[in-house]
């Protein structure tokens, strides 16, 4: 009796251990990569081998959305769960739509990120690569959740002569004026596979926003005039490569089927000088699909069906509370989080519901456009001058059936009042929480700010 009891206590004691397993997060996050750029999302001139392969093994996101077509926005909704305009992280401290050196904004250490969340949960966390969140102390990564960072605070063309592009460890920079640096992807990748062989045999949180591709185009020399694309199809291979030593690395180690790794981009390509969005109309900078519908491909063996793809709508905003949900714990109850746990979808659950039954598209301060269902519709809006890149043309309302008409093209406003008149009324909503064009919304909250700027500085190893 006393050896059945025994056996009992065992088996209910390694249930109890296994159910308590929690799984390892990798989110890989592109700089500038299009929509088609990658092979399971059609690209015809990038061979993707490991990305096709990753695909083929989980499941791609078809209507994933970063919440901003530029940098800093997109990163701040990766990392709080929300629209940009909720954590006032939509421009910079001139009304600019990105972060600069020596910014005195960044992303209030008040918020909670998705790092922080996990921590609770015995979570080891890095981030590697591009932070562009601000550059101040308060603002790195090392007080906003991550054990260690390694990477570039800010986008790879931001040299200047007061702040020479940093790679920093942590808050020291250990070298400075990189910006043409064709190392960086690889020095990302070695980093990247040193955390999870550190890590193998606890949870881990890795986050790796590549600097590829932004402009300026570096791929390292192994893999120039590897592609059809010229460099930036070069750069789009070394990125390929860098997901395969991520999934040897998690092999060796053993912990692949305990790992969920997320591949998706910041906002579309420029498409000014290479890479694709189609069959998406539109660009960077801009809330036509090619903007920001992005390319998202999600792999966790056993847990995610393999070969399957999902047109829910779905976000950046999404990872937070979808990661807390699966490793045991949930987004902070204190604040507004505009996620959704999307893992019903991600498993392939019959009946699983749209991500979002409305997506906001802002341009910098501007709310833009709604999308509920197939439905997207764009506000009539003045011309505007931008300060930055070309002036924005008067608009029209318009709407566009996307299931039909993927590419924007036929404006069918006038033939369906009863959609116009209800997406009205989410555009109503989102002025009211979000606000508006200079207008303030109620459920916005306040960025970081400091009285002095303190980038990271060669001669300033130190805070």
């Amino acid at each position: 009796m006393r050896h059945a009891l025994a056996l009992v206590f065992t088996l209910l004691t390694v249930h109890s251990a296994v159910a308590d397993t929690k799984p390892n997060f990798i989110v890989v996050f592109c700089d500038d990569l299009g929509y088609a750029d990658i092979g399971p999302f059609g690209s015809k001139t990038h061979d993707t081998p490991v990305l096709d392969r990753m695909a083929r093994e989980g499941m791609r996101l078809t209507d994933f959305y970063s919440t901003c077509s530029v940098c800093t926005p997109s990163r701040s909704s990766l990392m709080t769960g929300c629209y940009p305009r909720r954590v006032n992280m939509h421009v910079d401290e001139k009304n600019l739509c990105v972060l600069f050196p020596a910014a005195r904004k960044g992303l209030n250490p008040s918020e909670v990120t998705v790092a922080e969340v996990l921590k609770t949960r015995g979570y080891a966390t890095m981030a590697i690569g591009k932070w562009h969140l601000g550059d101040h102390p308060d603002f790195m990564p090392t007080n906003q959740g991550f054990d260690h960072y390694f990477g570039i605070p800010y986008s790879n063309d931001m040299n200047r002569k007061n702040v020479p592009l940093p790679l920093v460890r942590d808050l020291k920079v250990l070298a400075s004026g990189i910006q043409k640096d064709t190392t960086i992807t690889q020095q990302y990748t070695r980093e990247a596979v040193k955390f999870i062989r550190a890590n193998k045999s606890r949870p881990f949180f890795l986050y790796l926003p590549h600097t590829a591709v932004h402009l300026p185009l570096v791929p390292a020399k192994r893999f120039r005039g590897q592609s059809r694309d010229g460099l930036y199809g070069d750069w789009v291979h070394e990125i390929d490569w860098s997901m395969g030593e991520l999934f040897k690395a998690l092999e060796e180690c053993g912990i692949d089927s305990q790992t969920l790794v997320l591949f998706t981009s910041d906002n579309g390509s420029a498409r000014a000088r290479q890479g694709s969005n189609l069959p998406l109309r539109g660009r960077k900078g801009r809330t036509d699909e090619g903007g920001m519908r992005v390319p998202c491909v999600v792999r966790w063996p056993g847990k995610i069906p393999a070969g399957t793809s999902s047109d829910a709508i779905t976000s950046t905003i999404d990872l937070l509370p979808t990661l807390a949900h699966l490793a045991g714990t949930r987004p902070p109850g204190d604040r507004r989080i505009d996620g959704k746990n999307i893992w019903p979808i991600l498993a392939g659950k019959a009946g699983a519901e749209a991500g979002h039954d409305a997506f906001y598209y802002y341009q910098m301060d501007q709310l833009q456009a709604v999308r509920s269902g197939p439905w997207k519709m764009f506000v009539p809006m003045k011309a505007k001058k931008r300060n930055w890149g070309k002036p924005e043309p008067a608009q029209p309302l318009k709407l566009f059936n996307l299931a039909s008409d993927i590419h924007e093209d036929k404006n069918v406003a006038a033939s369906h009042p009863d959609v116009v008149k209800r997406l009205k009324g989410l555009i109503d909503q989102a002025r009211a929480d979000l606000g508006d064009s200079g207008r303030p919304g109620k459920g916005q909250r306040k960025a970081g700010w400091v009285a002095k700027a303190s980038p990271r500085l060669l001669e300033s190893a130190t805070p």
